[in-house]
């Protein structure tokens, strides 16, 4: 009987034993370049973050599956420009994740785990980088990328003593946001409103796209019901006033 780690090892050979194969061998594998794997690998990780949310632990391992068959994927093809191949890769990440926790490769101590993120964000700046917000992905979504922004420079000292300053940050952007008349204007103050409150809620420990998306989930299964409430009456939803829609509504919050 083989160990776990055996197995675990034994997998993922037989999954890089597979990506060869089907690179010599499958039309559609040996058009792929990393440009068009691109999208696809995008789509993967929102798959995986509805799985997550959905707390979907089958699923969560099938689209687990599709992510490694995707970095796979790039590191064969990685491996054919000879610029690097999944060895290279593997161990570059091993390197930098001994560099970047000296409180368990080195000797320094750390109190909790706000200190080694700030250690982290150190690290990085000793690694060659001018700014904190140089890993900040560019084409990340607006919310996601305010997140990550605010836990970078919250990595440096940059952030509110308590939640409070930051509740009343969330006000006066508000009070800016209704004495502009302009649109431009309007459109910057309510962006500095939803920054505002995405650092409100990461400081207090909610995730801010995690929330929205459940909430969208909600939204969508409460209207398809008030859908399926209308159609069961012979109408169309569009058919139904403001008020008939509203006391649908309320039905379907109860249900």
């Amino acid at each position: 009987m083989m160990n776990s780690r055996e197995k675990q090892l034994q997998a993922f050979d037989r999954l890089l034993g597979i990506m060869d194969e089907l690179r010599a061998k499958c039309p559609w594998d040996m058009k792929q370049t990393m440009e068009s794997l691109r999208y696809l690998t995008i789509e993967e990780m929102y798959e995986l973050s509805d799985a997550i949310l959905e707390n979907d632990p089958k699923e969560i391992k099938k689209e687990l599956g599709d992510l490694f068959l995707h970095l796979v994927f790039y590191a064969k093809i990685g491996s054919e420009t000879k610029d690097f191949d999944v060895a290279d890769v593997l161990n570059e990440i091993c390197e930098k994740l001994i560099y970047r926790h000296p409180h368990i490769y080195g000797d320094t101590t750390v109190e909790d785990e706000e200190e080694v993120k700030k250690n982290w964000e150190k690290l990085k700046l000793r690694e060659g980088r001018k700014s904190v917000l140089e890993g900040v992905p560019k084409s990340l979504p607006a919310m996601v990328k305010a997140y990550r922004i605010q836990e970078k420079v919250k990595g440096v000292g940059f952030e509110f003593e308590n939640p409070e300053d930051a509740w009343d940050k969330v006000w006066e952007e508000m009070k800016e946001f209704r004495s502009e008349t302009g649109a431009a204007e309007r459109e910057q103050e309510f962006g500095d409103i939803m920054f505002s409150l995405v650092n409100y809620a990461r400081i207090i420990g909610i995730n801010p796209e995690d929330a929205l998306e459940r909430t969208n989930k909600k939204f969508i299964a409460r209207f398809r019901k008030i859908e399926e409430m209308a159609a069961e009456s012979g109408k169309n939803i569009s058919e139904l006033s403001l008020k008939d829609q509203d006391e649908l509504w309320e039905k379907a919050k109860n249900l």
